[in-house]
């Protein structure tokens, strides 16, 4: 199960940290990504992880303003999203992959969390 936390709404330029929460197994070979979804629009990927923070993967769209990582003691993975533009507004969806390609393509992901609400206001 995965648990993402850590929306809200935030003015362009401001900081936010997304946190996926993994519980009821253990995630050490899988890799974590975040995708997002807005108002209208497909879901896309924003950036993956494989557990052993060995391999990373951004969207162009957030390659050095986004920063994925990991916490092997909380079972958690970190988004920690700067310099934030009205177009990242989007809910945001983490999700495991069990073979850990840490790849941008959804359906590569088995599990997903429930989304958590990303406002980034001009």
């Amino acid at each position: 199960q995965l648990q993402a936390s850590g929306g809200g709404l935030v003015q362009a330029g401001g900081s936010l940290r997304l946190s996926c929460a993994a519980s009821g197994r253990t995630f050490s070979s899988y890799a974590v990504g975040w995708f997002r979804q807005a108002p209208g629009k497909e879901r896309e990927f924003v950036a993956a992880i494989s557990w052993s923070g060995g391999t990373l993967n951004y969207a162009v769209s957030v390659k050095g303003r986004f920063t994925i990582s990991t916490d092997n003691a909380r079972n958690t993975v970190y988004l920690q999203m700067n310099s934030l533009k009205p177009e990242d507004t989007a809910v945001y969806y983490c999700a495991a992959d069990q073979w850990g390609l840490a790849t941008p393509t959804s359906r590569e992901y088995d599990y997903w969390g429930q989304g958590t609400e990303v406002t980034v206001s001009s």
